[in-house]
């Protein structure tokens, strides 16, 4: 598990959700927005990360390498016992041990954690993938791009809808 907090001053006119409301009380009182990775390419992690940090929020990214242990950090277990819950979850598709349509259908099945948005972060354009993807309730499914200023713009445009556009349900 890799662990970064970005200092980056908080976006004045947030109108996020459910999760929303917990980030404007978070950047209100100067806490950092909850960012769970999952990824497997430690290439594509690090050029997530480094464009999260580059944004207008201030970010505290945890970076896990698969579903096994992305399950384990939201439900809390072994060394995540003290893990914060994640704002928002970026998931890696094709990932050893545990796909992502694996931790996603548990995600939105279990109901301490289905609220937390999801969004798919893959290279995959496949069809049957992107259907599965929604069946399972992905709140929103992106193809990443193989140019680096295209990935940085593609995570960058993620959390600005996230954590700017959207609004969520309280509850």
């Amino acid at each position: 598990m890799t662990q970064q907090l970005f200092d980056v001053p908080p976006v004045r006119n947030a109108n996020h959700p459910q999760t929303l409301s917990k980030l404007m009380s978070n950047t209100a009182r100067g806490e950092p927005i909850e960012i769970l990775l999952v990824e497997d390419d430690a290439g594509d992690a690090k050029r997530t990360t480094d464009a999260l940090q580059s944004g207008r929020l201030r970010n505290r990214i945890t970076h896990v390498e698969d579903g096994v242990e992305a399950m384990a950090y939201l439900r809390r277990e072994g060394e995540y016992a003290n893990a914060p819950r994640p704002d928002l979850i970026l998931l890696d598709l094709h990932m050893p041990r545990m796909n992502g349509q694996e931790v996603l259908a548990e995600v939105k099945d279990d109901p301490e954690l289905r609220r937390i948005p999801v969004v798919m972060m893959t290279a995959s354009q496949q069809e049957k993938d992107i259907v599965a993807a929604y069946n399972l309730h992905v709140n929103c499914y992106v193809t990443k791009p193989v140019d680096l200023d295209q990935f940085i713009g593609a995570v960058k445009s993620i959390e600005h809808f996230w954590f700017s556009v959207v609004k969520l349900s309280a509850a």
